[in-house]
């Protein structure tokens, strides 16, 4: 496009973009991350800076979540090689920290960790020192009236007064649900999959050690017990020979019944020929009685009493189950 008459032609140019800076390479971690020193309130970080890559190091961040527990907090230095943190420190609490290196461009690199740091329940008793973290946690058995757990004990500087036993839901609630001095508890079974067990030690002073590994057992369904049998079958051999058999065979019901089934399951290969005072029939080791007619009903603690006549060839071992009108009976 032209000039206008009379006005000198000028060239424009366009402002460049401004070039964001990048580091080819992140920052190395620090060296040697460890803890100098602990309160009932505060960490204090120590660590070895590392070189620089492609840019000065400007600072680190740290960031720290208190064991079970999803909320994480953050906390930014300059450029130096320790750190006191005291923000949301309690005491008895068990905290992780992570700490990476800043450089001048903005660009974190990779962190240095350490976990498992324990506060003290006193910063003016003589045993600041809790007990070390109990190990191998394990459901021992799951059954309907709770969880049994078992684990390997804890030391400590002075010694071990018990353990806390906590269920956690998997996000950010601990429930303490039990104390013992042993290692092993039964705790109420998990109300939703999302239960888990862990365990810490205690010592005199009111430390608490760095918990255990975590347990999860799946959820238990209370169910009804059966009910205690309301019959009793007594069988006694009268007569035994090398071939043979005679046997006699006394029911007794707690209840009232008008018509029954015994079902017994012989132990051996017996074969039962004749019956008396009731009828029967078998089916290999299974012999079913039924009343003869006239002792059809049972009264209330009543009882009746077959009889049997039979072979055997290898074993005329007694019945391993009865059965009454379907009901397991106690077996004598």
């Amino acid at each position: 496009m032209s000039a206008p008459p009379g006005v000198a032609a000028s060239t424009v140019t366009l402002a460049a973009t401004p070039t964001i800076g990048t580091s080819p390479s992140l920052p190395n971690a620090p060296i040697d991350l460890h803890v100098v020193a602990v309160t009932t309130s505060s960490v204090t970080l120590a660590w070895t800076a590392p070189a620089p890559t492609s840019a000065q190091i400007e600072g680190y961040n740290i960031s720290y979540t208190q064991a079970f527990n999803d909320i994480y907090w953050m906390q930014q230095v300059g450029n130096v090689t320790t750190v006191t943190i005291t923000a949301n420190i309690a005491p008895t609490r068990q905290y992780s920290f992570s700490v990476s290196t800043r450089d001048t461009l903005g660009h974190s690199g990779t962190s240095a960790y350490v976990s498992g740091v324990v506060t003290p329940a006193s910063d003016t008793a003589g045993d600041r020192t809790p007990p070390t973290a109990p190990t191998a946690l394990a459901i021992a058995a799951v059954t309907t009236t709770g969880v049994n757990l078992t684990w390997t004990g804890s030391t400590d500087d002075v010694a071990v007064t018990g353990y806390n036993v906590y269920r956690f839901d998997g996000l950010y609630i601990s429930t303490l649900v039990g104390t013992t001095t042993s290692t092993a508890v039964t705790v109420p079974p998990a109300a939703s999959s999302l239960g888990s067990w862990y365990v810490r030690a205690t010592d005199a002073a009111g430390n608490l050690s760095a918990a255990s590994n975590i347990v999860t057992a799946p959820p238990t369904t209370p169910t009804t017990p059966p009910p205690a049998p309301t019959c009793r079958v007594t069988y006694v051999n009268t007569s035994q020979w090398s071939t043979g058999f005679v046997a006699d065979v006394t029911v007794t019901s707690s209840i009232a019944m008008n018509g029954w089934t015994l079902v017994l399951t012989f132990g051996g290969d017996q074969r039962v020929t004749q019956a008396w005072n009731a009828s029967f029939t078998q089916s290999a080791t299974t012999l079913t009685l039924t009343p003869a007619g006239w002792n059809k009903k049972i009264p209330a603690n009543g009882s009746v009493t077959p009889g049997l006549l039979g072979t055997y060839r290898t074993s005329n071992a007694p019945p391993t189950q009865a059965t009454l009108n379907g009901a397991p009976c106690a077996l004598t």
